[in-house]
């Protein structure tokens, strides 16, 4: 239970109450040490009065009649001294002082040489210092003074010291706590902060200090462990938003293959039941249909298997390929499918000539698969325009139609597996869906990116920048 309420104390009271303990002790200390030399100091300077009024005394000879204290008397010891002598037939004579009546000493024998402080034997507490020396007459002399003024003196100074001692404690009191509140203040910054992070805020920083002090060390320390932490966080986030998107695509291209797939896997079965049943009429139509469909799932699965593949980042041959010879023969071969359509080949001025390293069958299949998507998703009227050249470091592809082009929704989805613009995926052009993302994957397989700019009626652009072979060259060096 103490060690819960030790636990609770605030940091800065413990820390003004371990500083007042400390000065506390330092002023007990101090109040013992002045005190005690103070004493030793007064008791000193008695002791030198006393031993030499005690050998002024030990040198007259003691007179009996002095013992009756009555009247003033020459004899009597000046000031505040206290004498009493036994002479040598035994007979003791006292002379007191006119401050005092005679003290309740113990015996003169039992006073040595030395001074000694003596307790009254009547019980008062006035203190006396006392010293027993022989006289040269005879006889032994005692001399006592009363040290009432050295216990005033130094009680005196006791309540003094009490006084300053408790007046220095409050201002070290109040003067510490303003100084332990104002040094825990960064503390209380970084407890706002990390209550900020945790309500979500986590670009909130500690205030930087000065990092020759212990409280800017640590300021710079949370800073960075904050600024791992949030980077930690981004990349959870980003890994999570990732993995979800990937597995959205997954399940949306397992959909999406079932769907591919069951369509002509669907049309054959038919085809073949009523082929089971005779009751087609045409089988040479019957069995045409059947293979069409079969060449179409088969296209299909050669894609998938394509992109899976690329998917596992499988090794491609790596040769230099001229760019410019595969986009003439790119264009050669859409000009033999569609001779009625205009195809155009340009070059675009750059530094160097369009060499890459690559896989030459890939890349020929980048721009047939960018050709024909032209070829089937634009009216015959509109032209198409493959251009070749280079920029910089890269080496530029453009296949470009005067379609209808697309909107931009549209155009941030076209290289995803089976999407497809019309709505109700229609088939009419035999396509699978996948030309564009197999291009996409081709593209970025050969270190290069590719690109699109369309917009409604504007017609399509796809760009694809690969690196040229120089600059590969460049890298592996």
């Amino acid at each position: 239970m103490a060690t819960h309420r030790r636990r609770g104390i605030p940091l800065r009271v413990s820390l003004v109450a371990a500083t007042l303990v400390l000065v506390l002790c330092g002023l007990l200390a101090s109040g013992v040490a002045v005190t005690s030399i103070l004493r030793h100091s007064l008791i000193s300077r008695i002791d030198s009065t006393l031993l030499d009024a005690s050998r002024t005394w030990a040198q007259s000879p003691w007179k009996h009649s002095m013992s009756n204290g009555e009247g003033p008397d020459p004899a009597r010891p000046p000031s505040k001294f206290y004498v009493r002598g036994i002479s040598p037939d035994g007979h003791t004579v006292t002379a007191i002082n006119d401050r005092n009546a005679e003290p309740a000493l113990p015996p003169s024998n039992d006073v040595g040489p030395d001074p000694t402080t003596l307790h009254s034997v009547n019980g008062s507490d006035i203190e006396w210092r006392a010293v027993s020396v022989h006289g040269t007459h005879g006889g032994l002399t005692t001399v006592a003074i009363d040290l009432s003024d050295v216990q005033h003196t130094v009680r005196s100074l006791v309540w003094l010291q009490i006084g300053i001692g408790a007046a220095v404690l409050v201002v070290v009191g109040i003067a510490g706590y303003a100084v332990v509140r104002r040094s825990l203040r960064p503390l209380a910054e970084v407890e706002q902060t990390a209550a900020a992070i945790a309500s979500g805020q986590l670009d909130r920083r500690v205030p930087e200090r000065d990092p020759r002090t212990e409280v800017g060390r640590l300021s710079l320390a949370l800073n960075g462990m904050l600024s791992q932490i949030q980077q930690a966080v981004a990349d959870s986030e980003s890994s999570a938003e990732k993995a979800r998107g990937s597995e959205d695509r997954m399940r949306r291209f397992i959909t999406d293959a079932s769907h591919e797939l069951r369509t002509p896997l669907t049309t054959i079965r038919g085809f073949a039941e009523l082929y089971r049943q005779g009751a087609a009429r045409d089988v040479a139509m019957l069995l045409s249909r059947i293979e069409s469909e079969a060449s179409r799932m088969g296209l299909l699965v050669d894609d998938l298997l394509m992109l899976a593949r690329l998917d596992v980042q499988r090794p491609l041959e790596h040769h230099q390929v001229d760019l410019l010879a595969l986009a003439s023969d790119a264009v050669h071969d859409a000009q033999a499918i569609d001779p009625e359509r205009t195809i155009t080949l340009e070059f675009l001025e750059g530094p160097g000539t369009p060499e890459v390293l690559g896989d030459d069958a890939r890349l020929r299949q980048v721009l047939s698969n960018l050709v024909a998507n032209a070829l089937q998703h634009t009216p015959a009227s509109a032209d198409i325009t493959v251009r070749v050249g280079t920029e910089g470091d890269d080496a530029v592809l453009e296949v470009a139609d005067r379609g209808p082009g697309m909107s931009q929704e549209d155009a941030s989805r076209v290289f995803e597996r089976f999407y497809r613009t019309d709505s109700s995926r229609a088939r009419a052009s035999g396509g699978t869906g996948l030309g564009l993302s197999i291009v996409d994957s081709l593209v970025r397989a050969h270190g290069g990116a590719v690109s699109l700019a369309t917009a409604p009626g504007e017609g399509c652009c796809f760009r694809v920048t690969l690196p040229r072979v120089s600059e590969v060259a460049a890298q592996v060096s």
